[in-house]
């Protein structure tokens, strides 16, 4: 049961992809648990929130600013931001972007944000 809690709070420090390095120290079926509850959670987050639904896992401390300064820390690719814009997110460039489109890579350990 502890492993359950804690793979449960996997989910919402790195999202709905785990780092291998995680992933190695899980059994199957603790895997299958994880994705079982991953699409629990997607389902549920779809369902309210209007029409887009309501992402639970974004601004888990609220944010002092809407925008955050972020340096890349490896290579990533084309990152799409709402207003349309196309960024590549290449090693060690940085980027001025919305906190929000942000959380999830720098989780991910592909962004990094930058503190001034």
């Amino acid at each position: 049961y502890d492993r359950l809690l804690r793979i449960r709070a996997l989910r919402w420090e790195y999202g709905s992809v785990l780092p291998n390095t995680i992933q190695f120290h899980m059994s199957a079926e603790e895997v299958e648990w994880f994705n079982r509850y991953k699409k629990s959670l997607a389902t549920y987050m779809r369902s309210v929130g209007g029409e887009e639904g309501l992402d639970l896992t974004q601004d888990i401390k609220p944010p002092k600013s809407l925008y955050i300064e972020v340096r890349c820390l490896r290579d990533h690719g084309e990152f799409e931001i709402d207003d349309g814009t196309t960024i590549l997110l290449k090693k060690n460039s940085q980027h001025f972007l919305p906190r929000w489109k942000c959380e999830q890579l720098i989780r991910q350990g592909v962004l990094e944000h930058i503190l001034s």
